[in-house]
């Protein structure tokens, strides 16, 4: 197909309240979108880099100038057979994976819907629900975040997670655990720790958590090697696995037991695909993470949470978990058994309202071939 025109939209969207982590806290969710033009269709895929430094060194800006300044002039005008070809073009920028991965998932998008099939199915999927759990920010107190988890459970979220910080963990999750000994918990330190911070992270061994996630240096394998070395508790890896290469070197190193695979991070759907793959023939198991997506990006996780390598609930979450209002109908709504539905139209599955994605749009250039 060849592509006809790109439209990159910036937008922001109150969150319903603010989310904390050991790096920061956001009141409002900024991010990119990317729609694509062949063939008489239109894809649609999220960026999602934040505004602000802390997870990625990424932010909306960054990628709005890589994007504009040469993702979408190498695509503009071309003849694009396949989404592999989308990838490449992106791998040349040697970084900048959220850029990327925006871009190619308006591709999957489009060919999905040119093919007639929902994205699932183009990535291989084999489940129609998928189980999903809720990622919670760092709370003021104890007791605020008892009362959020038996919220959350009251829901039917099937797995919590728990943000930790050093002052915020051992004491923290202790109080999780008296309330709740038998829920299935999770705790992310977003890098949080040194390998110093050893012993203090072995004491959440008492706890008999499914993972603790990213507890050291973002860009580190070595050292979470040692430390899962002194631990019990599964390591997560996150922020340090970006791409199969460093998913394959971790697994070699025994640096995790289990891999969180964000399209966002490793540079868009077909890259997380590989990760999956290898993991599934490794017998390791892995889960899609979240980035506060509206509901575009969502859908794309979903999609892709679908495969079967993806064995524990992922940070998916419905619709309202995070907004007011979506931009897409129907809005993601969590099943009474805790999963969330895989749509099943072509491409994405779900209807964009456009309408909503103008009101909360602070920026937007069109690019015609």
């Amino acid at each position: 197909m060849v592509v006809e025109r790109v439209e990159l939209r910036w937008i922001r969207m109150r969150l319903k309240e603010p989310f904390e982590t050991s790096f920061g806290r956001e009141q409002d969710r900024e991010a990119l979108l990317v729609t694509v033009y062949a063939d008489g269709l239109e894809g649609w895929g999220e960026v999602v880099a934040s505004r602000d430094f802390g997870y990625s060194y990424e932010t909306t800006e960054t990628a709005w100038m890589v994007l504009r300044g040469f993702l979408i002039p190498a695509v503009l005008g071309q003849e694009i057979p396949d989404v592999e070809t989308v990838a490449r073009l992106g791998e040349r920028l040697r970084g900048h994976p959220m850029a990327r991965a925006g871009l190619e998932a308006a591709f999957w998008d489009l060919f999905a819907r040119r093919a007639g099939l929902p994205l699932s199915r183009m990535l291989g999927g084999a489940r129609d629900r998928v189980p999903v759990g809720v990622s919670i920010g760092l709370q003021p107190t104890d007791a605020a975040l008892l009362e959020k988890i038996e919220g959350y459970l009251a829901e039917g979220y099937r797995r919590i997670k728990v943000k930790i910080k050093p002052g915020r963990d051992v004491e923290m999750i202790a109080a999780v655990r008296r309330a709740f000994p038998e829920i299935p918990l999770m705790a992310d330190a977003n890098s949080a720790y040194t390998l110093e911070d050893a012993d203090r992270l072995a004491a959440l061994d008492a706890f008999h958590l499914m993972m603790i996630e990213q507890p050291l240096h973002w860009d580190d394998l070595c050292e979470h090697a040692q430390l899962q070395a002194r631990l019990r508790t599964p390591i997560c890896l996150d922020e340090s696995i970006h791409s199969v290469r460093h998913a394959r070197a971790a697994l070699d190193m025994g640096a995790c037991r289990i891999i969180n695979i964000k399209p966002g991070r490793v540079g868009g759907l077909l890259e997380a695909k590989r990760i999956h793959d290898l993991c599934r023939e490794r017998g390791i198991p892995v889960w899609c993470g979240g980035m506060l997506e509206t509901g575009i990006g969502r859908a794309a996780n979903v999609a892709l949470a679908s495969l079967p390598g993806f064995t524990l609930p992922g940070d998916l979450s419905a619709s309202d978990r995070y907004y007011f209002e979506d931009l897409v109908d129907p809005p993601f709504v969590l099943n009474p058994d805790g999963t969330l539905t895989v749509p099943q139209g072509p491409g994405l599955g779900v209807t964009i309202d456009r309408r909503r994605v103008d009101r909360v749009t602070l920026r937007m250039e069109a690019f015609q071939a």
